[in-house]
């Protein structure tokens, strides 16, 4: 048994065809049975179908009101959430920065249900594409459509979609098309936590045009929600941000078993907000010198590319299951450049738990209080540094030499 868990015999293309048909089939069935249980846009438990977009929706109706600074401003948000879904219904904060208050108020312009629908399957696309960009074929779409965070979010009406087709396309684009690749970089301010080690990777490896395009397109971005709606939204902002940080991370009104996170982990533990903060820092600082190495080194771009987009998801103590959406392209990543190079003993079994990891995350961290996530999260961040350290040796013209000799 252990011999076919180090060399991942188990995993053959006919078992991944099935299980994929058979935990999308599974996700249809949970979903289906959701709505067959809605009652007049409520679900089982009271609350609004795609549970998270509730807070979208409300902020949009806001924005078109010609009030955006208003969702800033936590008991009157809560009460728009109670006027449009009921006085039991579960309540949302609003923590986005102003630019993602323009698709809030479009999204809210339509019927509740319709613009959940468009949000959800109108993004999906994107984050198919950008897994698509670094491994191709039949397959690799079912797999990257079975993957669990796909139907975590899905039931969250969730951003992480469009927040991993942003930065795995982005990655996808840079060699090719680097303005375009810093456009998308930049819209990903929406969720500025999955963006923290984007300067410097881009910084480490030269990436200068794609640097200006997404300062520039940040800038215009920035002038154009100032000259919609004046300064007093970001104002609201700033203002929001303590009361967001105090209850939405180091407290986690939400539960810290839905946070995958160093810092979450030590508060689950038990630790104090002093010890995670530290223990975090150390980790950011950790990750970040990892991801420039990497990203000044010779290696193959897909490790680059893996090594920031899990180190994005490590960097922040921000990050919930459902954010684990963005973890798939690095998935992809590391597949494609283990089919073509070759895995380490035990990669595939790991890459497998990975996998499984956003099913898996919340019941166990729930029931035993272990950052269950959180580790898949980290081991997938380690293989791709192995293998970008040794890619980077073979690289070296003397290394080449000596492996033809």
């Amino acid at each position: 048994m252990l011999a076919g868990l180090r060399d991942g015999g188990w995993i053959t293309l006919e078992r991944l065809r099935a299980y994929s048909v058979m935990l999308i089939f599974a996700y249809g069935l949970g979903i289906g049975g959701i709505y067959a249980s809605m009652k007049n846009g409520l679900d089982y438990e009271g609350r609004p179908m795609g549970s998270d977009f509730a807070e979208v929706y409300a902020a949009g109706t806001f924005v078109n009101e010609g009030q955006p600074a208003r969702p800033y401003d936590l008991p009157t948000h809560m009460q728009r959430q109670r006027d449009l879904f009921g006085e039991k219904t579960a309540l949302f904060s609003w923590n986005y920065p102003p630019y993602f208050l323009a698709v809030a108020g479009l999204l809210a312009g339509l019927p509740y249900l319709v613009a959940l629908a468009l949000w959800q399957l109108g993004t999906l696309p994107a984050y198919l594409c950008a897994t698509r960009a670094f491994l191709r074929g039949p397959d690799a779409l079912l797999a990257a459509l079975a993957f669990p965070a796909v139907f975590s979010n899905l039931g969250h009406g969730q951003t992480g979609f469009i927040a991993a087709g942003l930065i795995a396309g982005g990655l996808a684009l840079l060699g090719r098309r680097p303005v375009v690749a810093g456009v998308l970089f930049a819209l990903l301010a929406f969720k500025p936590q999955f963006g923290l080690l984007l300067p410097f990777a881009l910084a480490a490896g030269g990436r200068w045009k794609t640097m200006a395009s997404t300062a520039v397109t940040l800038a215009l971005m920035t002038l154009a929600t100032w000259i919609a709606w004046g300064p007093d939204v970001w104002t609201a902002f700033i203002a929001s941000l303590p009361d967001s940080r105090l209850h939405g991370l180091e407290y986690s009104n939400t539960g810290f078993y839905k946070m995958q996170s160093l810092f979450a982990a030590v508060r689950m533990l038990g630790g104090p907000v002093t010890l995670a903060y530290a223990l975090h820092g150390a980790l950011l600082a950790a990750v970040t010198l990892c991801v420039v190495g990497v990203w000044r080194s010779g290696a193959d771009m897909r490790l680059k590319a893996a090594a920031l987009i899990m180190g994005a998801l490590l960097a922040t103590p921000y990050c919930f299951d459902y954010d684990m959406t963005i973890e798939g392209p690095a998935i992809a990543c590391l597949v494609s450049y283990g089919l073509s190079r070759g895995f380490l003993p035990w990669e595939k079994s790991l890459l497998a738990l990975a996998f499984a990891a956003p099913l898996l995350a919340r019941p166990i961290a729930m029931t035993t209080a272990l950052p269950f996530g959180f580790a898949t999260l980290l081991i997938l961040f380690v293989l791709a540094i192995r293998h970008a350290a040794a890619d980077e040796i073979l690289a070296r013209p003397s290394s080449r030499r000596f492996a033809q000799a």
